[in-house]
């Protein structure tokens, strides 16, 4: 299967200037403030004991399509919703720490994480720090230099097919030796076209529960 190719850039508006976004932000955050009310109040462990492991995407808003208030839930984002080392690190303290009981991986439709590969990405960074171009034929790079053989050190964790990136980072989380296995991990993708939560039967059967002697036994 190939790779999907964007072929709307992102907006690159030279009139939306840092001083701008900066000014908008703490405008809506004044506003936040005037009607803060009692949510000082409210404790550090997540009330409805539950964490989401989700995209980046601006087109998701997990308070929304989840029904979250302040308090409710921890929602830990990446790009593609991916469980890396660091998400697996916060879901673990999310546990440990802090109380929740059940975990979801919600990846989700038209992910930009389908357009490129490991060797795209490393290609264009080693070309230059510049943010990139794209249309039909894919990615390009501005050039100019300034690249760095870093990006050869990390797995970008692209996505070929969403259902089964869905699958394997649920197994992931569940057979990590850090995870206990009585938390259900719960595997979904968000359609964005039309909000809907979808889910992947696979990767919710493998995130099943199950006691630590099973566990011992597998092992």
């Amino acid at each position: 299967m190939g790779r999907k190719t964007p072929f709307v850039e992102p907006n690159t508006d030279k009139e939306t200037s840092m001083s701008t976004i900066v000014n908008e932000v703490l405008a809506a955050n004044q506003a936040y403030v005037s009607s803060f009310g009692d949510k000082g109040k409210l404790p550090m462990p997540p009330g409805r004991r539950f964490a989401i492991l989700t995209c980046m995407d601006a087109r998701l808003d997990p308070a929304k399509y989840a029904g979250l208030a302040e308090g409710d839930a921890h929602v830990i984002r990446n790009a593609g919703g991916r469980a890396s080392d660091d998400a697996i690190r916060s879901l673990v303290i999310s546990y440990k720490l802090l109380g929740t009981r059940e975990w979801f991986v919600v990846h989700h439709t038209d992910c930009g994480m389908e357009t490129f590969t490991d060797d795209v990405m490393r290609k264009l960074l080693r070309s230059s720090l510049k943010t990139a171009s794209v249309d039909a034929s894919g990615w390009h790079d501005a050039g100019g230099g300034g690249g760095s053989p870093e990006c050869e050190h990390i797995s970008w964790l692209t996505i070929p097919n969403q259902e089964q990136s869905v699958l394997e980072d649920v197994q992931r989380i569940r057979s990590h030796p850090l995870v206990p296995g009585e938390i259900p991990i719960y595997g979904y993708i968000y359609d964005v076209k039309s909000g809907k939560l979808i889910e992947v039967p696979a990767a919710t059967a493998a995130g099943k529960p199950f006691h630590a002697e099973m566990r011992a036994m597998a092992a």
